[in-house]
């Protein structure tokens, strides 16, 4: 029982880390026309950066996501098959989780990086004085 527990915390997390990156675009762009100073943050900025970096490296690397094979063995551990079984983990669980060729997840990751840094030289961040 522990295990599923913990995978399904893994799973809110990947779900919270996946809402960073998209939602965290969509408020820098918000931001940036209305003019917000808090979304050209350096640190906030620097860590959206780093956070799809990490995703488009992962992709372009042909490396399965960290957080997926820690869920999936916590899983395994809990006697529960490879997808949640309860309400919220089953939920973030569909919420972040499609079915298609792996090509088309590294083009669309690589594309919504390439906006981001694009973005990121547009809309610079700025030092906190």
């Amino acid at each position: 029982m522990v295990y599923g527990i913990l995978a399904d915390v893994v799973v809110v997390t990947h779900a919270a880390f996946v809402g960073f990156v998209l939602f965290g675009f969509a408020a820098i762009l918000i931001g940036v026309a209305r003019d917000w100073d808090w979304v050209r943050n350096l640190r906030f900025r620097v860590a959206h950066l780093i956070a799809i970096g990490v995703v488009c490296l992962d992709a372009l690397l042909n490396f399965r996501c960290p957080l997926t094979t820690l869920e999936n063995r916590l899983r395994e551990r809990a006697g529960q098959a490879r997808y949640p079984g309860d309400f919220i983990g089953y939920w973030a669980h569909r919420l972040i989780f499609y079915s298609a060729p792996r090509w088309v997840f590294t083009d669309l990751y690589l594309g919504f990086g390439a906006l981001i840094v694009l973005v990121f030289w547009l809309a610079p961040p700025r030092r906190q004085s």
